[in-house]
């Protein structure tokens, strides 16, 4: 039992007095601030990596979902040709290759809404992170209390399509194209958010355009020379 001396006013006058602490609250009055201490060490310590574990499980996570939706939903249907118009003179050559703008609109409207619901569907998506996982150690991986984090869409969504050209050969170029998508989500551990995002290059098609190769593409913005390809192939 501790003592704490203490002066107190009587109709007598001042006189001194001695207040008894039990000892057992003393301790635990110790026992909390260590404990707080301790927790605000391993917390500053600990919280970026936690931080950086969910960002990579939430980001694998977000892609999953947009990959499977686009395609179910998109991609299972589409080839190179309802993309890509061919144009050719009497003698079979290709003089130039075209993209069908429309269609690819009218695509890159369709997968901004079919992203946008496949992230809304994310909101029930919840997972744990082990504490000892965050420690880096293998032997603890699996142990210690779990952190739950939350994945919650931020609604911004950005698709636009993009190509590439390879050479495949003598006389012969791969076309392919891609679709860039970038997705903005929150991640939601205790305490903290985060916002990070999400950016996938799906190739949806391709082809190899064999013999005489054109000078000049028409892609989604302007006509471009034939990226890097040369014009005096034949």
């Amino acid at each position: 039992m501790s003592k704490l001396a203490r002066w107190y006013r009587t109709k007598y006058g001042l006189k001194r007095g001695i207040i008894k602490i039990p000892r057992l609250l003393i301790i635990s009055i110790v026992i909390g601030v260590i404990s707080l201490y301790l927790f605000k060490i391993v917390d500053n310590n600990l919280k970026p990596t936690i931080m950086d574990i969910a960002e990579s499980k939430a980001h694998i996570i977000a892609t999953e979902a947009i990959n499977n939706a686009l395609y179910d939903k998109v991609f299972n249907n589409i080839g190179y040709e309802d993309l890509i118009i061919v144009h050719k003179d009497s003698q079979q050559h290709i003089t130039m290759i075209q993209a069908n703008t429309i269609k690819m609109s009218k695509m890159v409207a369709q997968t901004n809404l079919i992203i946008k619901e496949a992230l809304k569907n994310l909101e029930y998506e919840k997972f744990n992170i082990p504490v000892g996982q965050a420690l880096g150690s293998p032997l603890l991986a699996h142990y210690g209390p779990k952190v739950n984090v939350k994945i919650i869409p931020v609604g911004t969504v950005n698709v636009c399509f993009d190509d590439k050209f390879q050479e495949a050969g003598i006389n012969q170029v791969r076309h392919i194209l891609y679709m860039n998508i970038e997705a903005n989500i929150k991640i939601v551990v205790p305490l903290v958010t985060k916002n990070v995002i999400v950016k996938s290059n799906i190739p949806i098609a391709e082809t190899v355009v064999v013999g005489q190769v054109p000078n000049m593409y028409f892609g989604m913005d302007s006509p471009l020379k034939m990226k890097g390809l040369g014009n005096d192939r034949g």
